[in-house]
C-alpha cells in the first residue's frame, strides 16, 4: 500500500460517536463585508420553513456579508412600496432584501422579492419564482440567495450545491463508516453507503447526480459508482492490489484512478462506457491522486518520483510528466479550481500540513490554513472557496476558506468527519 494511502486509512480509524448535522461557524470575515439586511418575506409566517432566515444565513456564511439581526430593524416591509429607507440608513444597511409569499391553489408557493439599494432609495432588481411546499422550500431559499449573491458580488452563487463526507461511529472492531451527503450549510444529511471498513475519497461527477469513491470491504479496495438519487452502486473496479483516488472527467464519461494490479501504482484511465482501462503513466514510484483540468487535456497527480511527493502533471493523452511544485518539505492531493487557473493542495512546510494554492500563470504559492494537519482540499462550484478536512480535538472535522484565506468557516459536528467534497452547483 501507497505511503500516503497507509498514513490516511490509519488516521481514519479513529474511534467517533454518531454524526448529525454540520454545525456552520463563520470564524473569519472580509473587513468591510457588505451591510445587508434580509427582512422577513410577508406571508411566511407559519410555513415550516423561514426563508428569509436561511437567505440571511447562507449570505452570512460566506463572510462577505454583514447581515442585521432582525432585532434591529425598525421596520419589516414586504415590499419597495412599503419600504421607509430613512430607517435602514439609520441602521447603516447598504442593501435590503424584501419580499411576499403568496400560496397557491395547488399547494405550491408565488414567492417575489427585490433587493433595494438603501443610499439610492430604489430596486436594484425584483424577481418572481415558484416553489412547492415542504423541503422544496429550503432549495428554493437557496436558489434565492444564489440571485442576490450574484447581483451583489458579479460571482455565481453556490448555495444549492451538495457536500459528501465520510464520518465514522462505533469503537474498534465495531467501528462503522459511512459516505454522508447533506446541503452546503449542513442540513439534510442522508447517508448513501455504508461499510465495516474504510470508505475514502468521494468525487461527484460533473452532472451531481453520482459519487464515485472506494470502499473497502473483507480486506480489499473496491472503487463504485453510486446513483445519489436512486442508491444504485455500480463497483467499476476490483483488480488485484490498489483500486484508489477515482476522479471524473469534466464530461463524465471518464475516471482517473490509480490501480497497482500490474506492479507500482500508477495513473489510469476508465472508460465508463466501455469499460476498458488506459495505463497513463508508467513509473516504479507512486503515482496517485489524479485531477482533471477543466478543459479534460491533462490530470495531475501526485508522485514520489522526485524523493517527496509532489505534484505533477500529464497530458490525458500520454507523454512526459512536467512537476508543477517545489516549494515546502511536499505537496500532494491537487485540484484544479473550476477556471483552472488554480491548484489547490495539501503542502507540507515548517509548520505541518497546511491548504495551500498554486497560481499556474505565476507560479506563486500561497498557504491559506493553519495546520498542523489540514487535508483533502476541494474547490467550491464558483472557485471562491476551498472545502478541507482539519484535525479537531480527538477526531477532525470540516472547515472552508476564501481561495484569498480571509474568510474561514467551521463544519462540526460531534466525532471524525473528514474526506469532503464539494458537488457541481445544481441546475
Amino acid at each position: 500500500m501507497p505511503k500516503q494511502w497507509l498514513i490516511l486509512v490509519l488516521s481514519l480509524l479513529i474511534p467517533s460517536v454518531g454524526f448529525s448535522a454540520l454545525r456552520v461557524d463563520v470564524t473569519s470575515g472580509i473587513s468591510g463585508a457588505i451591510p445587508i439586511a434580509i427582512v422577513p418575506f410577508e406571508g411566511g409566517q407559519g410555513l415550516p420553513t423561514d426563508i428569509a432566515s436561511i437567505v440571511d444565513q447562507d449570505l452570512a456564511g460566506t463572510g462577505q456579508f454583514k447581515t442585521l439581526p432582525r432585532a434591529d430593524m425598525l421596520e419589516k416591509p414586504g415590499s419597495s412600496a412599503t419600504t421607509r429607507f430613512e430607517n435602514w440608513r439609520a441602521v447603516k444597511v447598504d442593501h435590503l432584501v424584501v419580499g411576499n409569499i403568496q400560496p397557491l391553489p395547488d399547494g405550491s408557493y408565488k414567492i417575489r422579492f427585490e433587493i433595494l439599494d438603501v443610499y439610492k432609495a430604489g430596486k436594484l432588481a425584483g424577481y418572481e419564482v415558484t416553489s412547492k411546499g415542504g423541503t422544496a422550500l429550503r432549495y428554493t431559499a437557496h436558489k434565492i440567495a444564489d440571485i442576490i449573491y450574484q447581483k451583489l458580488t458579479g460571482l455565481p452563487g453556490y448555495f444549492t450545491s451538495r457536500i459528501s463526507y465520510v464520518t465514522t461511529s462505533g469503537t474498534g472492531w465495531n467501528t462503522k463508516y459511512s459516505l454522508v451527503v447533506a446541503d452546503q450549510d449542513g442540513f439534510n444529511p442522508r447517508t448513501i453507503a455504508t461499510a465495516d471498513d474504510v470508505i475514502m475519497s468521494p468525487s461527484w461527477s460533473p452532472d451531481g447526480k453520482k459519487l464515485a469513491y472506494v470502499a473497502f470491504r473483507n480486506g480489499k479496495n473496491e472503487i463504485y459508482v453510486h446513483d445519489v438519487a436512486t442508491g444504485q452502486a455500480q463497483r467499476v473496479s476490483a483488480r488485484t492490489g490498489i483500486n484508489g483516488a477515482p476522479a471524473w472527467s469534466p464530461d463524465g464519461r471518464y475516471l482517473a484512478m490509480t490501480l497497482s494490479y500490474a506492479g507500482s501504482p500508477d495513473i489510469y484511465v476508465h472508460d465508463l462506457q466501455t469499460g476498458e482501462s488506459r495505463r497513463l503513466t508508467d513509473s516504479r514510484s507512486i503515482d496517485t491522486e489524479a485531477s482533471w483540468a477543466p478543459d479534460g487535456k491533462s490530470l495531475v497527480f501526485t508522485s514520489d518520483r522526485g524523493g517527496r511527493p509532489q505534484l505533477y502533471q500529464v497530458p490525458v493523452t500520454g507523454g512526459a510528466a512536467k512537476r508543477l511544485t517545489f516549494e515546502g518539505k511536499s505537496n500532494q492531493r491537487g485540484v484544479f479550481s473550476p477556471d483552472g487557473k488554480l491548484l489547490a493542495m495539501v503542502h507540507e512546510g515548517n509548520k505541518g500540513y497546511r491548504i495551500a494554492v498554486l497560481n499556474l500563470a505565476t507560479g506563486g504559492l500561497s498557504v491559506l490554513s493553519d495546520g498542523p494537519l489540514d487535508e483533502s482540499p476541494g474547490f467550491a462550484p464558483n472557485g471562491q472557496a476551498i472545502i478541507y478536512a482539519k484535525a479537531a480535538g480527538n477526531g477532525a472535522e470540516l472547515a472552508t476558506i476564501s481561495v484569498d484565506g480571509r474568510v474561514q468557516r467551521r463544519l462540526s459536528q460531534p466525532g471524525t468527519v473528514r474526506e469532503p467534497a464539494w458537488s457541481p452547483t445544481e441546475k
